[in-house]
């Protein structure tokens, strides 16, 4: 049994959390506890203050001037890979809205964001980026971004935990267009049996996952404490490390653009003669080392790179990651490599 876990698997959920959130989370549930926005005693005061102060961490990570224009919700659902070169030819009559994720959840890809927001504006077309992996890796401003909706997800790289996300409703979206996906539940408006037509309620129905929220609100502190642009140059580091190091084993294949500086810490790779998921299942077992193989739910991405069915390996360092991470890590894979050439199977 291996010592320790090497964790290398941030892309699919931040570990470990820093400290802070789980003390913020254990704090709600000792000392709050109440529902916001339901009650009128201290406690459910407490809480909603809770849900605002996330809001707020949020809108001040991303230049976002007015946090009710963050919507909390459950997770992060919506991606799609689309062709920078081809998004002008592929804009039609009936377009409304141009979706894009910022960063390849499988290569770690930085997609040209910037460039597909001012096509969206030149067709006056909504553009909504896709930011569960970049929110918190990347230093970002929604206007420079130019993004009309940004969503955003909590237990990956802003390092909270899971079942906390939400989309940003940028200034230019009227929210009479946006219908909610739930209705009821919402707390104000009470005398009336329809949905609240302003922000934030509109979008929030039903108990909020506030002490998720808690969590998420330290993570974000954590995180401008530590600040974004001296994180991103750190894992920026790490990953560079990560890709020569695997590199430079004979019979391994990194994906993606093999450049630290377009893309996030996130670096898939094959190995001749081995299949991806027994890589993975011996880096657990043999080397403690926790990795994500397969299609990572991007099976067309997988097509492009060449490697569907079977997919890759990936490994995904994080704020906590560390120069040790990517060794051991390297090591391991070496290792394996060098008994898979014994076996004849990498030539």
């Amino acid at each position: 049994m291996p010592p320790r876990v090497t964790y290398l698997d941030n892309a699919a959920t931040s570990w470990p959390k820093p400290p802070p959130v789980a003390a913020a989370m254990k704090r709600f549930l000792d000392e709050v506890g109440a529902n916001p926005g339901r009650s009128g005693h201290r406690l459910s005061i407490e809480a909603a203050r809770v849900v605002y102060r996330a809001r707020e961490a949020v809108a001040g990570l991303l230049g976002v001037a007015d946090p009710m224009r963050v919507i909390f919700c459950a997770n992060a659902t919506h991606a799609l890979n689309l062709a920078p070169t081809a998004v002008k030819q592929a804009v039609r009559p009936e377009t409304t809205l141009i979706v894009m994720p910022q960063a390849s959840n499988v290569v770690g890809t930085l997609m040209p964001v910037r460039e597909i927001a001012e096509i969206a504006r030149a067709h006056e077309l909504l553009h909504l980026v896709d930011g569960a992996q970049s929110v918190g890796a990347l230093p970002i401003d929604m206007n420079e971004l130019g993004a009309d909706l940004l969503v955003f997800i909590g237990h990956k790289a802003l390092c909270g935990p899971t079942g906390t996300g939400g989309l940003i409703i940028g200034e230019r979206v009227d929210i009479a267009l946006l219908d909610p996906l739930m209705r009821g539940g919402t707390g104000s408006n009470s005398e009336s049996e329809l949905q609240p037509d302003f922000l934030p309620d509109k979008f929030e129905s039903g108990t909020m996952n506030v002490v998720g929220l808690a969590g998420l609100d330290a993570g974000l502190h954590w995180l401008a404490e530590q600040g974004p642009e001296a994180l991103r140059s750190r894992e920026r580091t790490l990953a560079a490390c990560l890709i020569e190091g695997l590199g430079e084993i004979l019979g391994v294949e990194v994906r993606g653009t093999r450049d630290a500086s377009r893309q996030l810490p996130v670096v898939s790779f094959t190995l001749t003669g081995l299949d991806p998921a027994e890589i993975g299942l011996r880096l657990d077992e043999e080397f403690g080392v926790a990795a994500r193989v397969g299609l990572h739910c991007s099976p067309i991405a997988h097509l492009t790179l060449g490697t569907f069915p079977t997919g890759a390996v990936q490994l995904s360092l994080g704020a906590l990651s560390t120069r040790d991470d990517v060794d051991v890590a390297v090591r391991a894979v070496g290792r394996l490599a060098e008994e898979t050439r014994r076996r004849g199977g990498a030539g």
